[in-house]
């Protein structure tokens, strides 16, 4: 393995532990392999709202901003640092994207798994396919209980305005 390969192994490893926790090193150059690395310039576009996903991404790099549209404004919705995953829940469900996907700054990296890939890595390494795919479930479990939280204060501080 060249200098190159084992930096991003390296960078991987440090930034999500969460999804290398169940693998050798071994396993993740074997993912690394089936992934193409981005790296995207200051407010960079990764992906866009209404777009139908064929790719998702794990950050190992930088952020990555959520943004929503409204006319010419764009409204942060969130982040996504190192170690999380953008962009799969349009790749699962097929459905538009809801959020505009924009790196922070320069020198965002991000790991891109594609269809093809994925696809590829499920029927050749299914064990780290199956890993992969319960960081995703986990990545957005998290994210429902997040939304849940956030709607529950939301909530409280409107009806204890007196909003009915």
């Amino acid at each position: 393995m060249d200098n190159v390969n084992l930096q991003l192994l390296e960078q991987v490893k440090d930034t999500c532990p969460e999804f290398c926790a169940a693998l050798t090193d071994g396993e993740i150059a074997k993912f690394v392999a089936f992934t193409r690395l981005r790296e995207l310039g200051s407010q960079e576009v990764v992906a866009d709202i209404g777009e139908v996903s064929d790719r998702f991404y794990l950050v190992i790099g930088g952020a990555v901003k959520l943004l929503h549209v409204d006319g010419e404004r764009e409204f942060e919705v969130g982040q996504v640092e190192p170690g999380g995953l953008v962009g799969e829940m349009s790749f699962f469900d097929k459905q538009p994207r809801t959020v505009r996907l924009r790196a922070r700054r320069s020198g965002v990296r991000l790991l891109e798994i594609s269809r093809p890939m994925y696809n590829r890595l499920r029927i050749a390494e299914p064990y780290i396919a199956t890993n992969l795919l319960e960081f995703v479930v986990r990545s957005l479990d998290c994210l429902v209980r997040h939304l849940s939280d956030e709607n529950a204060k939301l909530h409280k501080q409107v009806t204890g305005l007196g909003y009915r």
